[in-house]
């Protein structure tokens, strides 16, 4: 006989196992936020801005052809800016505590497409060390750029710059609870589904009738031993 699985099932499942979902999906909430809070290090971003186009007088025109090679180059430059020959220089100069490697982990640079617009991104757990970096690493690139490809037509358009009350970029807590508030009921719902799955314990008549595919012709109430003890009682009591 093929088992069908209607709506009344389902809610009849949800609301049986109401406590166990509950109780997973607060459970997700509480390891999230206390993780997202006291464990995970706020990263802070700071970011500066160089425009790559070749220094002329007021009396120079406009000259394409000059732009695209302006925009070919940048990609260049993005690899130049996290080379060692660059970072180094950075590390030195700001007298950092960390490694080539741990330096460029921590620094971006992109582009938008068809803009002579170069963004450096740094991300550090201290705010005002990130916005050094940034600031450092597009100054000594302007800087050395004219000696590694002896060029000379990069200018920083923007510093980067420490907000009084600069929020870190990650971890963000609401973020991260409103998650673990959706998987853990979704994993809640999905154990509560899994252990009725797996009951095959017979609790009810409807249970017989679905096993054997036949009705129930009579029950049997439960008599308890305080009844059986009050019957008794007053049996003797007659007597």
């Amino acid at each position: 006989m093929e088992e069908t699985i209607n709506l009344k099932d389902l809610l009849q499942t949800l609301k049986k196992r109401l406590n166990l979902i509950l109780t997973i999906t607060l459970l997700a909430i509480l390891v999230s936020g206390v993780i997202s809070y006291f464990f995970l290090t706020p990263i802070y971003q700071s970011s500066t801005q160089l425009l790559v186009n070749q220094s002329k007088n007021e009396q120079t025109m406009y000259n394409y052809n000059e732009v695209q090679t302006n925009l070919q180059l940048i990609n260049t430059y993005n690899v130049i800016i996290k080379s060692p020959a660059i970072l180094d220089l950075v590390i030195k100069e700001l007298k950092l505590d960390m490694s080539t490697g741990e330096l460029n982990n921590k620094v971006t640079v992109a582009s938008e497409k068809n803009s002579q617009v170069v963004n450096i991104s740094v991300q550090d757990p201290n705010a005002k060390r990130a916005a050094n970096i940034a600031n450092k690493t597009a100054e000594v690139f302007t800087r050395e750029i004219s000696q590694i490809m002896n060029v000379d037509n990069v200018s920083i358009l923007a510093k980067a710059q420490v907000g009084e009350k600069q929020s870190p970029i990650k971890p963000k807590p609401l973020l991260n609870i409103a998650i673990a508030l959706v998987v853990g009921l979704m994993a809640g719902v999905g154990l509560a589904f899994l252990l009725e799955y797996f009951d095959n314990t017979i609790k009810t008549e409807q249970d017989i009738e679905k096993l054997l595919g036949m009705p129930v012709l009579g029950v049997i109430t439960t008599i308890t031993e305080s009844r059986d003890m009050d019957k008794r009682a007053d049996r003797n009591a007659r007597a």
